[in-house]
């Protein structure tokens, strides 16, 4: 298999399967985590982040509530490439900063390292019959995407973060 994207086979295999699936649908809240603000939200109509009054797109919300997954190579901030922080679309927590972005060929925005310590949660994901570790807001808990273990040095992990998940805030 010609892999020049970086990416370990497997992960671009289970990658295409997960496509295949349907991974993206975004219609149950089964299994959500977070705190009760997140929890609790079951229509995007009438959810509004606690402490910020912002309303979530339909994007947004099956993104961050759901857990749903925005198409491959679809994502506003998958070829972006600008200089600043990434915060979580929900609640504004500083997730990422740009210097830690790379070009992964997964398809969705990558990065190498969280912004701080205490940024984001992990939590095994044993949904669609793999074992896989969730990434969570660690400020609000709602669902930014996955990571895994064939990234780039100095960390060796890649943060595999859905773009509806991510407000990008220009460095001044």
């Amino acid at each position: 298999m010609d892999n020049k994207s970086g990416m370990n086979p497997i992960t671009s295999v289970m990658l295409t399967i997960m496509l295949l699936a349907g991974v993206s649908s975004c219609n149950n809240g089964a299994g959500l985590a977070g705190p009760a603000s997140i929890r609790e939200a079951t229509n995007m109509n009438d959810f509004t982040f606690t402490g910020t009054g912002k309303k979530l797109t339909e994007e947004q919300f099956c993104i961050l509530v759901q857990k749903g997954t925005e198409p491959a190579f679809t994502g506003k901030y998958y070829k972006f490439k600008g200089d600043g922080m990434y915060a979580c679309a929900a609640c504004g927590n500083p997730i990422f900063d740009s210097r830690t972005k790379f070009e992964s060929g997964s398809g969705w925005p990558s990065f190498w390292e969280p912004a701080q310590t205490g940024a984001i949660k992990e939590v095994v994901d044993s949904s669609q019959g793999m074992k896989r570790t969730e990434v969570l807001c660690g400020k609000c808990g709602g669902h930014l995407g996955h990571v895994f273990t064939d990234g780039p040095n100095p960390t060796g992990l890649r943060y595999c973060i859905n773009s509806g998940a991510l407000e990008f805030i220009p460095r001044k």
